[in-house]
Protein backbone atom coordinates (compact mmCIF):
# COMPACT_ATOMS: atom_id res chain seq x y z
CA UNK A 1 0.00 0.00 0.00
CA UNK A 2 1.34 3.47 -1.12
CA UNK A 3 1.58 5.90 1.67
CA UNK A 4 -0.81 9.14 1.22
CA UNK A 5 1.20 11.51 0.41
CA UNK A 6 1.96 9.47 -2.79
CA UNK A 7 -1.65 9.76 -3.99
CA UNK A 8 -1.85 10.99 -7.78
CA UNK A 9 -4.42 13.83 -8.12
CA UNK A 10 -4.94 13.97 -12.13
CA UNK A 11 -3.77 16.69 -14.31
CA UNK A 12 -6.51 19.25 -15.12
CA UNK A 13 -5.13 20.23 -18.71
CA UNK A 14 -4.05 16.67 -19.38
CA UNK A 15 -8.04 15.56 -19.19
CA UNK A 16 -8.37 18.32 -22.33
CA UNK A 17 -6.78 16.32 -24.55
CA UNK A 18 -5.96 12.80 -25.91
CA UNK A 19 -2.77 12.41 -24.34
CA UNK A 20 -1.25 13.26 -27.40
CA UNK A 21 0.89 10.87 -29.77
CA UNK A 22 4.13 10.31 -30.61
CA UNK A 23 2.80 11.94 -34.52
CA UNK A 24 2.05 14.79 -32.87
CA UNK A 25 4.81 17.60 -33.63
CA UNK A 26 7.97 18.19 -31.48
CA UNK A 27 6.31 21.78 -31.07
CA UNK A 28 2.90 20.46 -29.85
CA UNK A 29 4.26 17.66 -27.25
CA UNK A 30 6.53 20.34 -25.52
CA UNK A 31 3.57 22.77 -25.34
CA UNK A 32 1.56 20.09 -23.98
CA UNK A 33 4.00 19.23 -21.61
CA UNK A 34 4.39 22.36 -20.15
CA UNK A 35 0.66 22.99 -19.78
CA UNK A 36 0.71 19.25 -17.98
CA UNK A 37 3.13 20.58 -15.15
CA UNK A 38 6.60 19.48 -16.95
CA UNK A 39 8.09 23.39 -17.20
CA UNK A 40 10.98 23.01 -14.87
CA UNK A 41 11.93 20.19 -16.25
CA UNK A 42 12.18 21.40 -19.99
CA UNK A 43 13.42 24.94 -18.71
CA UNK A 44 16.15 22.41 -16.85
CA UNK A 45 16.67 20.40 -20.13
CA UNK A 46 17.13 24.18 -22.15
CA UNK A 47 19.73 25.71 -19.54
CA UNK A 48 21.64 22.12 -19.68
CA UNK A 49 21.75 21.36 -22.92
CA UNK A 50 20.97 23.95 -25.46
CA UNK A 51 20.38 23.38 -28.80
CA UNK A 52 21.00 25.48 -31.89
CA UNK A 53 22.20 26.61 -34.34
CA UNK A 54 19.06 24.02 -35.52
CA UNK A 55 16.58 22.48 -33.73
CA UNK A 56 17.73 19.17 -32.98
CA UNK A 57 21.01 16.67 -34.41
CA UNK A 58 19.61 13.85 -36.46
CA UNK A 59 20.71 11.00 -33.55
CA UNK A 60 18.53 8.03 -32.62
CA UNK A 61 16.13 8.28 -29.66
CA UNK A 62 17.43 10.41 -26.77
CA UNK A 63 15.93 7.60 -24.32
CA UNK A 64 18.87 4.99 -25.70
CA UNK A 65 21.54 6.98 -23.50
CA UNK A 66 19.58 6.90 -20.37
CA UNK A 67 18.62 3.06 -21.46
CA UNK A 68 21.81 2.04 -21.62
CA UNK A 69 23.28 3.71 -18.67
CA UNK A 70 21.10 2.09 -16.81
CA UNK A 71 21.13 -1.68 -18.19
CA UNK A 72 24.69 -1.66 -17.68
CA UNK A 73 24.35 -0.99 -14.04
CA UNK A 74 24.10 -4.64 -11.37
CA UNK A 75 21.53 -4.47 -9.45
CA UNK A 76 19.68 -1.82 -11.15
CA UNK A 77 15.66 -2.50 -12.49
CA UNK A 78 14.64 -0.54 -15.39
CA UNK A 79 11.10 0.43 -16.26
CA UNK A 80 10.62 2.42 -19.31
CA UNK A 81 7.04 4.24 -19.60
CA UNK A 82 6.08 5.18 -23.44
CA UNK A 83 4.09 3.84 -26.75
CA UNK A 84 5.03 0.57 -27.73
CA UNK A 85 6.65 1.27 -30.94
CA UNK A 86 9.29 3.69 -28.81
CA UNK A 87 9.61 0.86 -26.42
CA UNK A 88 9.84 -2.30 -29.06
CA UNK A 89 12.45 -0.04 -31.09
CA UNK A 90 14.63 1.03 -27.91
CA UNK A 91 14.96 -2.74 -26.44
CA UNK A 92 15.56 -3.88 -29.33
CA UNK A 93 18.28 -1.62 -30.11
CA UNK A 94 19.58 -1.93 -26.52
CA UNK A 95 20.44 -5.50 -26.44
CA UNK A 96 22.01 -5.11 -29.91
CA UNK A 97 24.19 -3.64 -28.34
CA UNK A 98 24.82 -6.09 -25.61
CA UNK A 99 22.19 -5.54 -23.00
CA UNK A 100 21.55 -8.61 -21.17
CA UNK A 101 18.86 -7.57 -18.97
CA UNK A 102 15.42 -7.47 -19.14
CA UNK A 103 13.71 -4.09 -20.06
CA UNK A 104 10.46 -3.52 -17.98
CA UNK A 105 7.31 -1.79 -19.68
CA UNK A 106 3.95 -0.68 -17.95
CA UNK A 107 1.39 -0.31 -21.22
CA UNK A 108 -0.89 2.52 -21.43
CA UNK A 109 -3.96 4.21 -23.98
CA UNK A 110 -5.50 7.10 -24.11
CA UNK A 111 -7.75 6.88 -20.67
CA UNK A 112 -4.99 5.76 -18.07
CA UNK A 113 -2.94 8.17 -19.63
CA UNK A 114 -5.12 11.07 -18.82
CA UNK A 115 -6.87 9.60 -15.58
CA UNK A 116 -4.02 9.19 -14.07
CA UNK A 117 -4.44 5.38 -13.96
CA UNK A 118 -0.97 5.20 -15.84
CA UNK A 119 0.78 6.57 -12.97
CA UNK A 120 -1.32 4.00 -10.17
CA UNK A 121 0.11 1.17 -12.54
CA UNK A 122 3.72 2.58 -12.74
CA UNK A 123 3.96 3.05 -8.58
CA UNK A 124 1.96 -0.53 -8.50
CA UNK A 125 4.77 -2.36 -10.82
CA UNK A 126 7.69 -0.42 -8.72
CA UNK A 127 5.86 -2.00 -5.46
CA UNK A 128 5.84 -5.23 -7.33
CA UNK A 129 9.74 -4.81 -8.52
CA UNK A 130 11.17 -3.53 -5.45
CA UNK A 131 13.19 -6.39 -3.73
CA UNK A 132 15.95 -5.49 -1.92
CA UNK A 133 17.63 -8.93 -2.36
CA UNK A 134 17.51 -8.45 -6.22
CA UNK A 135 17.91 -4.53 -6.94
CA UNK A 136 19.75 -1.93 -5.35
CA UNK A 137 17.66 1.01 -7.21
CA UNK A 138 14.70 1.09 -10.04
CA UNK A 139 14.98 3.17 -13.13
CA UNK A 140 11.32 4.08 -14.28
CA UNK A 141 11.54 6.52 -17.55
CA UNK A 142 9.19 8.70 -19.00
CA UNK A 143 8.94 8.97 -23.01
CA UNK A 144 7.41 11.53 -25.10
CA UNK A 145 3.83 10.74 -24.29
CA UNK A 146 4.15 9.87 -21.05
CA UNK A 147 5.99 13.38 -20.40
CA UNK A 148 3.92 15.45 -22.44
CA UNK A 149 1.05 13.98 -20.43
CA UNK A 150 2.52 15.27 -17.07
CA UNK A 151 2.75 12.07 -15.60
CA UNK A 152 4.60 12.71 -12.58
CA UNK A 153 7.50 10.60 -11.54
CA UNK A 154 8.68 12.89 -8.95
CA UNK A 155 5.37 11.30 -7.01
CA UNK A 156 6.60 7.97 -6.61
CA UNK A 157 7.98 7.15 -2.96
CA UNK A 158 12.05 7.66 -2.72
CA UNK A 159 12.47 4.16 -1.98
CA UNK A 160 10.56 1.01 -1.47
CA UNK A 161 11.85 -1.74 1.09
CA UNK A 162 15.05 -0.02 0.36
CA UNK A 163 15.27 0.03 -3.00
CA UNK A 164 16.27 3.35 -4.48
CA UNK A 165 13.48 4.66 -6.36
CA UNK A 166 14.82 6.57 -9.27
CA UNK A 167 12.25 8.93 -12.18
CA UNK A 168 13.45 10.80 -14.93
CA UNK A 169 11.90 12.57 -18.09
CA UNK A 170 13.61 11.66 -20.97
CA UNK A 171 11.41 13.01 -24.08
CA UNK A 172 12.84 13.25 -27.62
CA UNK A 173 11.23 16.91 -27.62
CA UNK A 174 13.56 18.00 -24.75
CA UNK A 175 17.00 16.05 -24.54
CA UNK A 176 18.89 16.58 -27.76
CA UNK A 177 21.07 13.90 -27.87
CA UNK A 178 21.48 10.20 -26.70
CA UNK A 179 25.03 11.18 -24.93
CA UNK A 180 23.11 13.98 -22.94
CA UNK A 181 20.52 11.04 -22.00
CA UNK A 182 23.53 9.66 -20.26
CA UNK A 183 23.94 12.73 -18.25
CA UNK A 184 20.24 12.87 -17.27
CA UNK A 185 20.34 9.58 -15.43
CA UNK A 186 23.80 10.06 -14.14
CA UNK A 187 23.11 13.45 -12.48
CA UNK A 188 19.40 11.97 -11.00
CA UNK A 189 21.92 9.34 -9.47
CA UNK A 190 24.61 11.60 -8.28
CA UNK A 191 21.80 13.92 -6.90
CA UNK A 192 20.14 11.16 -5.09
CA UNK A 193 24.05 9.68 -3.12
CA UNK A 194 24.73 12.70 -2.85
CA UNK A 195 22.00 13.28 -0.66
CA UNK A 196 22.48 9.84 1.03
CA UNK A 197 26.14 10.77 2.00
CA UNK A 198 24.73 13.41 3.33
CA UNK A 199 22.86 11.89 5.40
CA UNK A 200 24.87 9.46 6.96
CA UNK A 201 27.00 6.62 6.47
CA UNK A 202 27.20 5.07 2.61
CA UNK A 203 28.62 1.77 1.42
CA UNK A 204 31.92 1.52 0.59
CA UNK A 205 33.57 0.91 -2.58
CA UNK A 206 33.74 -2.91 -3.52
CA UNK A 207 37.82 -2.78 -3.38
CA UNK A 208 38.14 -0.11 -0.36
CA UNK A 209 38.87 3.16 -0.53
CA UNK A 210 41.90 4.29 -2.26
CA UNK A 211 45.09 5.38 0.03
CA UNK A 212 45.27 8.24 -2.81
CA UNK A 213 43.01 11.67 -3.42
CA UNK A 214 40.94 10.48 -6.59
CA UNK A 215 40.48 11.37 -10.09
CA UNK A 216 36.52 11.31 -11.04
CA UNK A 217 36.45 10.10 -14.67
CA UNK A 218 33.47 11.43 -15.99
CA UNK A 219 32.01 10.24 -19.47
CA UNK A 220 31.95 6.71 -21.21
CA UNK A 221 35.64 5.45 -22.54
CA UNK A 222 36.87 2.67 -23.97
CA UNK A 223 38.31 0.42 -20.66
CA UNK A 224 41.77 0.66 -20.79
CA UNK A 225 41.76 4.32 -20.88
CA UNK A 226 40.82 4.77 -17.34
CA UNK A 227 43.86 2.31 -16.53
CA UNK A 228 46.45 4.31 -18.67
CA UNK A 229 44.98 7.58 -17.11
CA UNK A 230 45.87 5.77 -13.69
CA UNK A 231 49.45 5.16 -15.02
CA UNK A 232 49.80 9.55 -15.98
CA UNK A 233 48.15 10.31 -12.63
CA UNK A 234 50.72 8.36 -10.44
CA UNK A 235 53.53 10.77 -10.14
CA UNK A 236 51.01 13.42 -9.29
CA UNK A 237 50.42 11.13 -5.89
CA UNK A 238 46.68 10.32 -7.55
CA UNK A 239 45.05 8.03 -8.72
CA UNK A 240 41.77 7.17 -11.28
CA UNK A 241 38.83 6.98 -9.20
CA UNK A 242 34.98 5.93 -10.73
CA UNK A 243 34.37 6.29 -14.43
CA UNK A 244 30.74 8.04 -14.14
CA UNK A 245 28.25 6.87 -15.85
CA UNK A 246 29.04 3.61 -12.97
CA UNK A 247 28.47 0.15 -13.22
CA UNK A 248 26.91 -0.17 -9.83
CA UNK A 249 25.32 2.34 -7.34
CA UNK A 250 27.68 2.36 -4.27
CA UNK A 251 30.80 3.56 -6.90
CA UNK A 252 28.18 6.62 -6.65
CA UNK A 253 29.20 7.58 -3.54
CA UNK A 254 32.94 7.24 -4.61
CA UNK A 255 33.13 9.45 -7.22
CA UNK A 256 31.99 12.18 -5.24
CA UNK A 257 34.05 11.53 -2.66
CA UNK A 258 36.89 12.76 -4.83
CA UNK A 259 39.48 14.95 -5.20
CA UNK A 260 38.66 16.41 -8.43
CA UNK A 261 36.49 16.48 -11.47
CA UNK A 262 37.88 15.30 -14.89
CA UNK A 263 35.42 16.15 -17.88
CA UNK A 264 36.83 13.83 -20.24
CA UNK A 265 33.11 14.24 -22.08
CA UNK A 266 31.95 17.76 -21.85
CA UNK A 267 28.53 17.32 -21.74
CA UNK A 268 27.25 16.58 -18.47
CA UNK A 269 25.99 18.89 -17.43
CA UNK A 270 23.37 17.69 -14.80
CA UNK A 271 26.40 15.65 -13.45
CA UNK A 272 29.05 18.89 -12.85
CA UNK A 273 26.25 20.62 -11.23
CA UNK A 274 25.90 17.85 -8.22
CA UNK A 275 29.69 17.38 -7.95
CA UNK A 276 29.94 21.10 -8.01
CA UNK A 277 27.10 21.21 -5.19
CA UNK A 278 29.66 18.18 -3.41
CA UNK A 279 32.71 20.92 -3.47
CA UNK A 280 34.66 19.23 -6.09
CA UNK A 281 36.24 20.95 -8.82
CA UNK A 282 35.72 19.84 -12.56
CA UNK A 283 38.76 19.78 -15.50
CA UNK A 284 37.89 19.94 -18.72
CA UNK A 285 39.51 18.42 -22.02
CA UNK A 286 41.92 15.11 -21.67
CA UNK A 287 44.94 13.65 -21.63
CA UNK A 288 45.71 12.77 -25.81
CA UNK A 289 48.23 13.54 -27.78
CA UNK A 290 51.45 15.65 -26.37
CA UNK A 291 49.73 18.65 -26.11
CA UNK A 292 46.53 17.72 -24.85
CA UNK A 293 48.36 15.28 -22.26
CA UNK A 294 50.56 18.24 -20.95
CA UNK A 295 47.61 20.95 -20.34
CA UNK A 296 45.40 18.30 -18.33
CA UNK A 297 48.39 16.94 -15.93
CA UNK A 298 48.66 20.71 -15.55
CA UNK A 299 45.18 21.38 -14.87
CA UNK A 300 44.63 18.64 -12.63
CA UNK A 301 47.55 18.95 -10.51
CA UNK A 302 46.53 22.55 -10.33
CA UNK A 303 43.00 22.06 -8.76
CA UNK A 304 44.45 19.63 -6.46
CA UNK A 305 47.00 21.75 -5.15
CA UNK A 306 50.10 19.27 -6.56
CA UNK A 307 53.38 21.41 -5.84
CA UNK A 308 54.32 22.36 -9.61
CA UNK A 309 57.93 20.86 -9.29
CA UNK A 310 55.93 17.56 -8.84
CA UNK A 311 53.30 18.42 -11.83
CA UNK A 312 57.13 19.22 -14.17
CA UNK A 313 58.11 15.46 -12.92
CA UNK A 314 55.15 14.11 -13.90
CA UNK A 315 55.45 15.54 -17.50
CA UNK A 316 58.97 14.79 -17.50
CA UNK A 317 57.90 11.38 -17.33
CA UNK A 318 55.21 10.82 -19.40
CA UNK A 319 55.06 13.32 -22.45
CA UNK A 320 59.01 11.66 -23.76
CA UNK A 321 56.77 8.68 -24.18
CA UNK A 322 53.70 10.11 -25.81
CA UNK A 323 55.84 12.35 -28.30
CA UNK A 324 57.38 8.98 -29.69
CA UNK A 325 54.18 7.41 -29.92
CA UNK A 326 52.99 9.62 -31.87
CA UNK A 327 56.47 9.97 -34.19
CA UNK A 328 56.12 6.37 -34.68
CA UNK A 329 52.44 5.43 -35.92
CA UNK A 330 52.09 8.81 -37.99
CA UNK A 331 48.65 9.41 -40.01
CA UNK A 332 48.83 10.77 -43.15
CA UNK A 333 45.82 11.76 -45.17
CA UNK A 334 43.16 14.82 -45.61
CA UNK A 335 40.22 13.31 -42.97
CA UNK A 336 36.74 15.08 -42.35
CA UNK A 337 35.40 14.05 -38.67
CA UNK A 338 32.32 14.00 -37.16
CA UNK A 339 29.79 12.11 -34.68
CA UNK A 340 27.23 12.04 -32.17
CA UNK A 341 29.76 10.65 -28.94
CA UNK A 342 30.88 13.75 -27.14
CA UNK A 343 34.16 12.79 -27.99
CA UNK A 344 34.93 14.03 -31.61
CA UNK A 345 36.84 17.00 -30.33
CA UNK A 346 39.35 14.66 -28.58
CA UNK A 347 40.05 12.27 -31.68
CA UNK A 348 40.27 15.34 -33.68
CA UNK A 349 43.32 16.78 -31.38
CA UNK A 350 44.76 13.13 -31.63
CA UNK A 351 44.79 12.78 -35.62
CA UNK A 352 46.16 16.33 -35.86
CA UNK A 353 49.07 15.92 -33.49
CA UNK A 354 49.69 12.15 -35.55
CA UNK A 355 49.95 14.59 -38.70
CA UNK A 356 46.83 14.22 -40.69
CA UNK A 357 45.02 16.92 -42.82
CA UNK A 358 41.85 17.55 -40.77
CA UNK A 359 39.73 19.56 -42.47
CA UNK A 360 35.95 19.54 -40.70
CA UNK A 361 35.18 18.56 -36.49
CA UNK A 362 30.92 18.10 -36.06
CA UNK A 363 29.52 16.69 -33.27
CA UNK A 364 26.17 16.92 -32.19
CA UNK A 365 26.80 17.90 -28.58
CA UNK A 366 26.91 21.69 -27.52
CA UNK A 367 29.71 24.02 -26.99
CA UNK A 368 30.52 23.77 -23.60
CA UNK A 369 33.34 25.28 -20.53
CA UNK A 370 34.98 22.04 -20.84
CA UNK A 371 35.29 21.37 -24.45
CA UNK A 372 36.35 25.00 -24.85
CA UNK A 373 40.32 24.23 -24.86
CA UNK A 374 40.33 21.81 -26.99
CA UNK A 375 38.32 24.08 -29.41
CA UNK A 376 40.44 26.52 -29.27
CA UNK A 377 43.71 24.40 -29.92
CA UNK A 378 41.70 23.08 -32.97
CA UNK A 379 41.23 26.80 -34.31
CA UNK A 380 44.38 27.91 -33.68
CA UNK A 381 45.35 24.85 -35.87
CA UNK A 382 43.06 26.24 -38.46
CA UNK A 383 40.80 23.61 -37.95
CA UNK A 384 37.13 24.41 -37.95
CA UNK A 385 34.65 22.71 -35.24
CA UNK A 386 30.88 22.68 -35.88
CA UNK A 387 28.96 22.23 -32.69
CA UNK A 388 25.34 20.82 -32.71
CA UNK A 389 26.08 19.87 -36.58
CA UNK A 390 23.50 18.71 -38.75
CA UNK A 391 23.68 15.52 -40.77
CA UNK A 392 23.63 17.95 -43.81
CA UNK A 393 26.74 20.44 -42.89
CA UNK A 394 28.54 16.80 -42.03
CA UNK A 395 27.60 15.90 -45.59
CA UNK A 396 28.61 19.14 -47.16
CA UNK A 397 31.92 19.42 -45.54
CA UNK A 398 32.57 15.67 -46.76
CA UNK A 399 31.48 17.23 -50.27
CA UNK A 400 33.47 20.18 -50.27
CA UNK A 401 37.20 19.03 -48.51
CA UNK A 402 37.22 15.46 -50.92
CA UNK A 403 39.25 13.81 -47.81
CA UNK A 404 41.42 10.49 -48.21
CA UNK A 405 38.78 9.61 -45.28
CA UNK A 406 35.65 10.20 -43.96
CA UNK A 407 34.94 9.38 -40.25
CA UNK A 408 31.25 9.75 -39.48
CA UNK A 409 27.94 8.32 -38.51
CA UNK A 410 26.23 5.78 -40.57
CA UNK A 411 24.60 8.24 -43.22
CA UNK A 412 27.48 10.32 -43.42
CA UNK A 413 29.73 6.78 -43.88
CA UNK A 414 27.11 5.58 -46.36
CA UNK A 415 27.78 8.71 -48.78
CA UNK A 416 31.00 8.69 -48.20
CA UNK A 417 31.55 5.11 -49.83
CA UNK A 418 29.11 5.90 -52.70
CA UNK A 419 31.15 8.93 -53.35
CA UNK A 420 33.95 6.44 -53.57
CA UNK A 421 35.80 7.71 -50.58
CA UNK A 422 37.27 5.88 -47.83
CA UNK A 423 34.75 5.87 -44.32
CA UNK A 424 34.69 5.02 -41.23
CA UNK A 425 31.82 4.70 -38.44
CA UNK A 426 32.97 6.55 -35.24
CA UNK A 427 31.02 5.13 -32.92
CA UNK A 428 32.29 1.50 -33.22
CA UNK A 429 35.67 2.31 -34.88
CA UNK A 430 36.85 5.23 -33.38
CA UNK A 431 35.67 5.55 -30.10
CA UNK A 432 35.70 1.98 -29.21
CA UNK A 433 39.90 2.48 -29.17
CA UNK A 434 42.29 3.82 -26.37
CA UNK A 435 42.94 7.66 -26.72
CA UNK A 436 44.55 8.42 -23.99
CA UNK A 437 48.17 9.16 -22.91
CA UNK A 438 51.08 6.58 -24.63
CA UNK A 439 48.19 3.82 -25.41
CA UNK A 440 46.45 6.38 -27.08
CA UNK A 441 49.27 8.35 -29.23
CA UNK A 442 49.47 5.25 -31.52
CA UNK A 443 45.92 3.50 -31.33
CA UNK A 444 44.27 5.19 -34.96
CA UNK A 445 47.33 5.01 -36.88
CA UNK A 446 47.13 1.37 -38.33
CA UNK A 447 42.78 1.21 -38.71
CA UNK A 448 43.09 5.25 -40.43
CA UNK A 449 46.00 4.04 -42.49
CA UNK A 450 44.73 1.03 -43.34
CA UNK A 451 41.17 2.72 -44.85
CA UNK A 452 42.86 5.43 -46.60
CA UNK A 453 44.82 2.78 -48.55
CA UNK A 454 41.23 1.51 -49.75
CA UNK A 455 41.31 4.33 -52.08
CA UNK A 456 42.07 2.44 -54.74
CA UNK A 457 39.17 -0.31 -54.74
CA UNK A 458 36.58 2.07 -54.22
CA UNK A 459 37.48 3.77 -57.49
CA UNK A 460 38.06 0.18 -59.54
CA UNK A 461 34.47 -0.55 -57.85
CA UNK A 462 33.16 2.74 -59.26
CA UNK A 463 34.68 2.33 -62.17
CA UNK A 464 33.38 -1.00 -62.53
CA UNK A 465 29.44 -0.04 -61.92
CA UNK A 466 29.87 3.45 -63.71
CA UNK A 467 26.80 3.58 -66.22
CA UNK A 468 24.45 1.25 -64.15
CA UNK A 469 22.34 4.41 -62.99
CA UNK A 470 21.16 5.90 -59.64
CA UNK A 471 18.45 6.98 -57.87
CA UNK A 472 14.74 6.09 -59.77
CA UNK A 473 17.31 4.92 -62.90
CA UNK A 474 19.23 2.95 -61.07
CA UNK A 475 19.65 -0.56 -62.56
CA UNK A 476 20.41 -1.17 -66.60
CA UNK A 477 17.67 -0.28 -68.88
CA UNK A 478 17.38 -0.63 -72.43
CA UNK A 479 15.60 2.40 -71.75
CA UNK A 480 16.49 4.54 -68.86
CA UNK A 481 12.89 4.87 -66.65
CA UNK A 482 12.16 8.75 -66.78
CA UNK A 483 11.86 10.43 -63.27
CA UNK A 484 7.80 11.51 -62.15
CA UNK A 485 7.99 13.46 -59.35
CA UNK A 486 4.41 14.55 -59.41
CA UNK A 487 4.00 11.16 -58.63
CA UNK A 488 5.73 11.02 -56.10
CA UNK A 489 4.04 14.34 -54.82
CA UNK A 490 0.70 12.61 -55.75
CA UNK A 491 1.47 9.94 -53.33
CA UNK A 492 2.59 12.16 -50.62
CA UNK A 493 -0.65 14.11 -50.83
CA UNK A 494 -2.09 10.97 -50.43
CA UNK A 495 0.07 9.17 -47.05
CA UNK A 496 -0.64 12.76 -45.25
CA UNK A 497 -4.67 12.79 -46.01
CA UNK A 498 -4.79 9.27 -44.69
CA UNK A 499 -2.66 10.38 -41.56
CA UNK A 500 -5.30 13.13 -40.64
CA UNK A 501 -8.09 10.46 -41.01
CA UNK A 502 -6.21 8.38 -38.67
CA UNK A 503 -5.38 10.80 -36.03
CA UNK A 504 -9.34 12.67 -36.00
CA UNK A 505 -10.79 8.43 -35.70
CA UNK A 506 -8.80 7.79 -32.74
CA UNK A 507 -10.01 11.29 -31.54
CA UNK A 508 -13.53 10.19 -32.01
Amino acid sequence: MAPPDDTFIANPAALKTDGLGCHAGRDELAAAAKSAGKSDVLAQFANDYPQGPHDQPQSMCPAFGSLRVGLRMRRTATVLSGSACCVYGLTFTSHFYGARRTVGYVPFNSETLVTGKLFEDIREAVHALAKPEDYDAIVVTNLCVPTASGVPLQLLPKEINGVRIVGIDVPGFGVPTHAEAKDVLAGAMLRYARNEAEAGPVAAPRAGRSSKPTVTLLGEMFPADPMGIGMMLEPLGLAAGPVVPTREWRELYAALDCATVAAIHPFYTASVREFEAAGRKVVGSAPVGHDGTEAWLQAIGESVGVPAAQIAEAKNRILPAVRGALAKMPVRGRITLSGYEGSELLVARLLVESGADVRYVGTACPRTPWNEADREWLAAKGVPVQFRASLEQDLAAMHEYQPDLAIGTTPVVQAAKQAAIPGLYFTNLISARPLMGVAGAGSLAQVINAAIANKGRFDAMKAFFEGVGDGHAAGVWQDVPQDRPEFRENYKRQVIKLAKKRKAEEMI
